[in-house]
């Protein structure tokens, strides 16, 4: 007799992960590690880029099954575009953010995808907004999510600090990633950082190895 398998009982590909976004003064930083987990036990990959720009100055971090949030995000990449030639400017952050939102609620029944957003528009200048799984909108100055996050829910509430400079806002978000990929054992690989401001985007990579060192190491 032929078995037919419920999404439920199929162990897709997860992202197993650990996804930031902190605003500083006058831009955001998001970031991830970069492993893929099985069932939240098997590491498939050490090299997925979790960080997606979905347009100039708007980025998203995925968590997560890894299918349904790359369908997602390939799906808001596309809607962004079409809006930005319809309104003759670029989307505001909030409108990928609600891109995002609507396309995780109106199939929350067959997508476990999560998300951050985060960029920077000549509106509101730099923003984060938090998609979480079901599909809903939140906007905060930093948040963390994914599997590492339960670990440096302490840090991030002690160590951040509204309007930090550039420098000072990616040593955080270096830090609490580190962290994370410390403890969580499907949270691991290398920092894949972007810093999102009014004059561009910068892609920082941080191998395993070059990660800051802490006492429990």
């Amino acid at each position: 007799m032929e078995k037919h398998w419920t999404r439920s009982q199929v162990k897709g590909v997860s992202t197993g992960t650990t996804i930031l976004a902190a605003s500083f003064d006058g831009g955001v930083v998001i970031g991830s590690d970069s492993r893929a987990s099985i069932g939240g036990e098997y590491v498939s990959s050490k090299t997925i880029n979790k960080v997606i720009q979905v347009h100039d100055r708007i980025f998203c971090c995925m968590s997560g099954s890894l299918a349904d949030a790359q369908a997602v995000t390939k799906a808001a990449k596309f809607h962004l575009s079409f809006h930005s030639v319809q309104m003759e400017s670029a989307p505001l952050v909030i409108a990928a953010a609600s891109v995002l939102k609507e396309l995780c609620f109106k199939n929350k029944e067959d997508l476990q995808a999560g998300f951050i957003t985060a960029g920077w528009d000549r509106k509101k200048g730099p923003q984060v907004y938090v998609v979480p799984i079901g599909g809903m909108l939140i906007s905060q100055p930093v948040t963390i999510a994914g599997s590492g996050s339960t670990y440096i829910y302490g840090y991030v509430d002690a160590k951040y600090k509204p309007n930090m400079s550039r420098e000072e806002c990616l040593q955080f978000a270096t830090n609490a990633l580190t962290l994370a990929m410390g403890r969580d054992n499907v949270s691991g690989g290398v920092a894949n950082l972007v810093v999102v401001t009014e004059a561009g985007v910068e892609h920082v990579v941080i191998p395993g190895d070059k990660l800051p060192k802490f006492h429990d190491e």
